[in-house]
């Protein structure tokens, strides 16, 4: 089994001390920073944008995994990699030329991952599964943290991994929603490979131990 990478999701952190949570992640058992990025088009709500961002980058010592929620992602492709995204993920419901939008995320040096919202069919994905690094399944409804698990997630992940499988293709499944400790070790039964956790860590009395004990629970 290959090792199962925890990325907390910066949304959730305080934002009034935001130094301190980035450096709370640096410190942990985390793999990646998670960041997303909503538009108030795509999705009902606002997240942050590029100034953040670029501070997040400036003391992030981790990979940038950034999920775009927002409506022609393609404009901003270029953006997302001078401030130091390792991981773009646009989503499909929002891009008319997924293949192109994915060439071009990768003609920037990153790797190109491809968000689906919870009625997307993973099957939507087969003709450029080999083109996709990363896919970011939403198992809640894009815009909010905060919300509860959408139980088909496991059966989705098991079509994807089938998928994945079937062509050969080294794409990872990120999770996106919901994820704690009761619902971990059965994603990664499914097919999961990343964990995206955003309320239950930063919510939790000791993020840094929340994120040290998913690691341990789903690594064993």
């Amino acid at each position: 089994m290959n090792d199962i990478l925890i990325a907390p999701s910066v949304l959730a952190a305080d934002f009034a001390y935001l130094q301190r949570d980035i450096e709370m992640i640096n410190n942990s058992k985390a793999d990646w920073f998670h960041i997303d990025v909503m538009d108030g088009l795509f999705v009902p709500n606002i997240s942050f944008g590029m100034p953040v961002i670029k501070s997040i980058a400036a003391h992030a010592k981790k990979p940038l995994d950034v999920h775009l929620m927002i409506i022609d992602p393609d404009r901003y492709i270029k953006a997302f990699a001078d401030l130091g995204t390792n991981i773009l993920s646009v989503h499909y419901e929002a891009c008319t030329h997924l293949h192109r939008s994915l060439q071009a995320i990768k003609a920037e040096g990153m790797q190109a991952g491809v968000a689906i919202n919870p009625h997307t069919n993973v099957s939507l994905l087969e003709d450029t599964i080999n083109d996709i690094d990363l896919v970011c399944m939403m198992s809640v409804n894009p815009g909010f943290g905060g919300q509860s698990f959408i139980e088909n997630t496991y059966k989705k992940i098991k079509q994807l991994r089938k998928i994945i499988e079937a062509n050969g293709a080294s794409t990872k499944i990120e999770i996106d929603g919901g994820v704690t400790n009761e619902n971990a070790k059965q994603l990664v039964a499914a097919g999961a490979d990343v964990l995206v956790a955003g309320s239950y860590v930063f919510g939790s009395t000791d993020p840094s131990q929340t994120i040290q004990d998913l690691k341990k629970l789903t690594n064993n």
